[in-house]
């Protein structure tokens, strides 16, 4: 830091030694004014003369009154003001005091607005230019006097001048600020939705495959002695369902560990075209499932290709967890003019027919992914018995392209 940089901090970090040094340099330049005169018809040869006491006097009370115009700077305004007038009016014909009024006058302007700006200077300039008109010694166009309407109206407009430049510095600096504080919100927004969709697909690849182990596991122990065919079978499952998850949940959390942008996936993403070998794994474990697909012309985008197929997935797994044994699900998946409409239903008893009795987060899963794509989810016991999953996905969403396929 340079030693005028230095300088410049202390005087900011102590603003009543810079007034005092500001009201000290205006007593001096008018006491130095006070004691010069022009005289001779070129105005180029200077003489001394000797001010009057009064006028002395004046100077003192309005220098020491510029030490406070940071605190109260109208009333050192108006202070100075009476001050100048009075010595325009006591003969000074060039009145020194009125700079300490100017300096005033320029405080005004720069905390202030422009329209108390206008009033004042106007107010003040008129004041002080009619003094030194109609009551001062010299005639009323004399340059002294035109000299008093100048420098007030340059004051005014240096510091109507000096607050619009930090006005707009403010502004710069708040839409900076803003601009950060709207950069860390987006931020955090984004971490917080991709928290919520990786929480939802570890949510879907967990629930699925633990209850369909838990489930294979069950009938291995019940038939171990009696049929280690079966059980066997059934151990052969549960490697398979657990190869599985660990398979989707290394994946996952690769993607979380990669510092830079994660690689393409050596495996798509799992949609409809993998329905029956979703419903293989749970009639697998015991649960029959009944497929219908129609109106499948085309292929889909591929953000609802993923949340049709994860919809059927929770909802095959919660028919599994919750529906009791005996029970049967059908699937349902129709695409039906700009929307694809995706249904599962139980005939299960259950607890007492809600598959969320367990207290999960199947259901919640399911409404995110359908309100991100702008769709409707629609579930509810059904009259009977059972449990129904109704959602309808629009092909046109706000996170697809018109054009966009899987």
């Amino acid at each position: 830091m340079s030693t005028l940089d230095r300088a410049r901090c202390s005087l900011t970090a102590h603003p009543w030694a810079l007034d005092a040094a500001l009201a000290a340099g205006v007593l001096v330049c008018m006491v130095a004014g006070s004691f010069v005169t022009p005289h001779g018809n070129s105005g180029v040869t200077w003489g001394v003369r000797t001010p009057a006491p009064l006028s002395l006097l004046l100077m003192v009370l309005a220098a020491a009154a510029l030490v406070l115009r940071r605190r109260a700077s109208k009333t050192v305004l108006t202070v100075t003001g009476t001050f100048a007038v009075i010595e325009c009016v006591t003969g000074d014909p060039r009145a020194p005091v009125t700079m300490a009024a100017v300096v005033a006058l320029y405080t005004v302007a720069s905390t202030t607005d422009r329209t108390t700006t206008w009033r004042v200077g106007l107010l003040t300039m008129t004041v002080l230019t009619a003094a030194a008109m109609l009551g001062g010694p010299l005639p009323w166009y004399a340059q002294e006097n035109l000299g008093v309407l100048a420098w007030t109206g340059i004051g005014a407009t240096a510091g109507d001048a000096v607050r619009s430049r930090r006005a707009v510095v403010q502004a710069i600096r708040e839409r900076a600020e803003r601009a950060e504080r709207t950069r860390e919100e987006e931020a955090r927004r984004r971490v917080a939705e991709e928290r919520l969709r990786i929480a939802r697909d570890l949510h879907d690849v967990v629930a699925h495959h633990i209850a369909l182990v838990n489930v294979q596991a069950g009938v291995a122990a019940h038939v171990m002695d009696k049929r280690p065919d079966q059980a066997k079978e059934a151990l052969a499952h549960v490697r398979e369902a657990s190869r599985s998850a660990l398979d989707e949940l290394r994946a996952t959390v690769g993607l979380l560990r990669q510092s830079g942008d994660p690689e393409a996936p050596t495996e798509p993403a799992p949609g409809l075209n993998r329905l029956e070998e979703l419903a293989a794994t749970f009639r697998n474990a015991g649960l029959p499932v009944a497929v219908a697909r129609a109106g499948q012309g085309g292929d889909l985008p591929a953000a609802v290709d993923l949340a049709a197929y994860r919809i059927v997935q929770e909802a095959l797994t919660n028919v599994q967890k919750h529906a009791g044994a005996g029970a049967g699900a059908e699937v349902s998946v129709v695409r039906v003019g700009p929307n694809v409409e995706v249904t599962v239903v139980d005939d299960g008893a259950g607890a007492a027919g809600v598959p969320g009795a367990g207290g999960g987060h199947g259901l919640l899963g399911m409404r995110e992914r359908v309100t991100a794509l702008g769709g409707t989810l629609t579930t509810g016991p059904r009259y009977g018995g059972g449990f129904r999953v109704h959602a309808i996905l629009p092909l046109k969403t706000r996170t697809t392209a018109p054009g966009e396929s899987a």
